[in-house]
């Protein structure tokens, strides 16, 4: 598992501070989860999209994290037409589509699309260990800082271990099958992964704590803003606030 597939690169968006980033991801994703406008939501999918292009990513592997978040999005378009109450458009038997459901789908799908392509080209061009970094200079709280670190470094530590019990369950012939067998067998898999993961976490934490290991994380190095870095965040600032007004003035009487 390649949790930093992208966060190598020559862009001016793979240049930019990390702290600009996660400030601008975090806006531009506010922003448009609550806007409701299609040309609203239209304008930031292109500026997402628009992003990605300047980061140059490898647009298969965008294309292939896209497939998996809009797999989700499907289901919805096959219940939320036919249950959300409103003006029927077309009927399929028994099940009727209303037009404000259509409506409703089309804006979570715009939304969920243009907030992916926004943190993949922001975010998933930097590395971990800068967000963390980041994290720390924008005064995020330690606690939080330390929990998305140690989750990220230790994810693939426990994915190693579930590998090894279902390895383990097959040399047994297990073969999962619709059965109580099956579902016994599958929570046992699941409390002993937590068990193990217990464990591994006290191990981890008595080996931090003999190499002095407080509960803070000390800097070494620290970043400094440029002119491009500065001239991003403007520019970033001016169009979500363009995004934010137009969506507002929507509202007026």
């Amino acid at each position: 598992m390649n949790f930093e597939e992208f966060s190598t690169g020559s862009s001016f968006i793979h240049r930019l501070d990390p702290r600009i980033k996660i400030i601008t991801a975090v806006l531009f994703s506010v922003t448009v989860a609550l806007g409701d406008r299609f040309i609203i939501l239209s304008a930031a999918l292109v500026a997402a999209l628009t992003l990605v292009l300047a980061a140059r990513l490898k647009m298969m592997r965008v294309g292939y994290r896209l497939l998996i978040v809009n797999s989700f999005i499907l289901l919805l378009w096959l219940f939320l037409p036919f249950s959300y109450p409103g003006e029927t458009v077309f009927a399929i038997g028994p099940l009727e589509a209303t037009r404000e459901g259509i409506i409703y789908t089309l804006s979570i799908t715009l939304k969920s699309n243009a907030i992916i392509l926004g943190l993949i080209a922001l975010l998933a061009t930097s590395s971990i260990f800068a967000l963390v970094h980041a994290l720390r200079h924008i005064w995020v709280p330690d606690k939080l800082v330390q929990l998305f670190f140690f989750t990220f470094r230790y994810f693939h530590v426990m994915h190693q271990e579930y590998l090894r019990l279902r390895g383990a369950m097959r040399i047994r012939c297990f073969k999962p099958r619709t059965n109580w067998h099956t579902y016994r067998s599958l929570a046992y898999l699941v409390g002993m992964l937590l068990v193990r993961s217990f464990d591994r976490s006290e191990r981890i934490y008595q080996a931090m704590a003999l190499r002095g290991y407080q509960g803070k994380f000390w800097l070494l190095d620290h970043f400094s803003l440029r002119i491009n870095d500065l001239v991003f965040l403007v520019i970033s600032i001016i169009f979500i606030f363009a995004l934010a007004v137009g969506q507002w003035t929507s509202l007026l009487p």
